[in-house]
């Protein structure tokens, strides 16, 4: 088991809990590099991290000597680079097929409309106040999840989690998103689906490893 690998997340970044989610599920060790994503104007933005990630955004992930982004295809190379892991990925095309849909459904289409930068696009340059902002975010939210909860529902490959009975790449990225949802005051009634495969990821130990909360750069009053 490598000792190496360092993740650059910020407590309450979406996609950063989606890789210390897998990063547990897996067992594997990796040291924490806070990046403040709001201090200062963001920390994202200096030069020192630009040089790791050009797009100014976490997570990032360093294994060794190889430097890792997006999210996703973070966790599909740890699967690839340590097979002797528990996989993330089905064993067949088909429920692979399955699981990246319903990844890419969340990281893809409902997380990237209300993520830091769109919010602060929005109030900036578009004039949009918390209102509006919170109507735009619970909008985006409750589509994806009309569409996630009907696939989920429609599908008997779905088990206790998202494909089967063991938690996949969707369930990395599920768990983030409804954390949003709550956030945002986006009610879960319509989504008993998705609201129980929620319940049973964060009942695992490495799930609660990953909340933001549980973060070593989470503000102490959080905690």
């Amino acid at each position: 088991m490598t000792d190496s690998l360092t993740l650059y997340s910020y407590w309450r970044s979406s996609a950063a809990y989606r890789v210390r989610i897998a990063l547990n599920l897996k067992g594997m060790d990796y040291v924490i590099a806070p990046v403040h994503l709001v201090r200062d104007g963001g920390e994202q933005h200096r030069a020192e991290y630009r040089d790791i990630n050009p797009q100014q955004l976490v997570p990032t992930l360093v294994d060794g000597g190889r430097v890792l982004r997006q999210s996703l295809a973070i966790i599909e190379y740890l699967d690839d680079a340590y097979p002797d892991t528990p996989r993330l990925l089905p064993g067949t095309t088909r429920r692979c097929a399955r699981v990246r849909a319903i990844a890419q459904m969340i990281a893809c289409d409902i997380h990237p409309l209300g993520n830091l930068r769109v919010l602060q696009y929005l109030e900036r340059e578009l004039h949009a106040d918390e209102t509006q902002r919170l109507a735009w975010s619970r909008h985006w939210i409750t589509a994806g999840f009309d569409a996630l909860e009907a696939v989920l529902a429609g599908d008997d490959a779905t088990g206790a989690f998202c494909d089967g009975d063991t938690p996949t790449i969707a369930d990395c990225c599920l768990v983030p998103q409804v954390y949003n949802a709550r956030r945002f005051g986006v009610s879960l009634d319509p989504y008993p689906v998705i609201e129980r495969i929620d319940a049973a990821c964060r009942g695992l130990d490495a799930f609660r490893r990953a909340v933001p909360e549980a973060q070593p750069d989470a503000p102490a009053s959080t905690i």
